[in-house]
């Protein structure tokens, strides 16, 4: 069983219960997805099967849609609705205040990691430091807020919509947006509907699957690359994993053959006139 599935996931449940479900269905351990979703979260999540579990990277390295709701004046030790309450503070802000607080961040800025989150640090996972009381220095990461609109305020509680790059936490988002208010602020919902060439309208429920309700994504329609179908002798130097002359004026390519993904090349850093086997099928 081969395949790219979106599921639209449910709160309460884990990134991993989806992943675990869908290997429960298919009957084979090689599922994966590209993008964890807190359980807080629902929405998109793009799941793969069988050898398409080999695009993960790809999948992944693209912009995400969220529509995030928050609430102003208390900050937890998650950034989030279920953490424990740290500070409660009094909502001293006017509208065009909240407005342009959220505004600065439209853009590239240096995004705190937050301390529950499953990044690494010294070889063990920053919750790890978290749940142990034990201090850490938690690492800065440049992300990109491609796109923000505020969809509403209503007294302290504000929804907005954002476009961001891989590796942005939405949670530390919304508690940078409070630091800069001053008053702190909590993500209490969070909703992802794009990633990439992926939309909320293409997911099924995990129950739509458990009752064949589905159909998969076809590969093609969402690599970006250039897509060049090759014949015969191309296809078997691919799948020797020649390296090749890059003839494509392009860094990355896709092969394809009989209208299948056969193989994903990309320039070879020691030689940039050619091209080597990237991801194979």
């Amino acid at each position: 069983m081969d395949g790219i599935i979106v599921i639209d996931k449910e709160a309460g449940v884990t990134s991993r219960d989806v992943v675990n479900d869908l290997a429960h269905i298919f009957h084979t351990k090689k599922v994966g997805h590209t993008g964890t979703l807190d359980p807080l979260a629902t929405g998109l999540l793009i799941c793969t099967i069988g050898k398409y579990t080999k695009l993960n990277e790809i999948l992944t390295s693209t912009y995400k849609e969220y529509i995030a709701e928050f609430k102003l004046g208390i900050k937890t030790d998650t950034y989030d609705i279920e953490g424990t309450i740290l500070e409660e503070n009094n909502v001293d802000v006017t509208k065009d205040e909240i407005i342009n607080a959220i505004m600065s961040f439209k853009g590239k800025y240096m995004q705190e990691v937050p301390i529950y989150s499953s990044v690494k640090v010294n070889g063990k996972k920053l919750y790890e430091y978290a749940r142990c009381n034990k201090d850490v220095k938690l690492p800065k990461r440049e992300v990109d807020i491609k796109e923000l609109e505020i969809l509403s305020i209503e007294e302290n509680f504000i929804k907005i919509k954002c476009k961001v790059s891989k590796g942005t936490y939405i949670r530390s988002l919304i508690n940078d947006i409070g630091l800069k208010l001053k008053c702190g602020a909590i993500m209490t919902n969070l909703r992802r509907t794009k990633q990439g060439l992926f939309n909320i309208e293409d997911a099924y429920k995990i129950e739509d699957v458990r009752e064949n309700r589905y159909k998969f994504i076809n590969v093609l329609d969402v690599i970006e690359y250039k897509k060049i179908e090759v014949d015969e002798y191309l296809y078997s130097k691919i799948k020797n994993g020649s390296i090749l002359e890059n003839r494509y004026n392009t860094d990355k390519i896709a092969f394809i053959k009989d209208n299948e993904l056969v193989a994903i090349y990309k320039e070879y850093d020691k030689d940039k006139s050619k091209i080597k086997p990237w991801k194979m099928l």
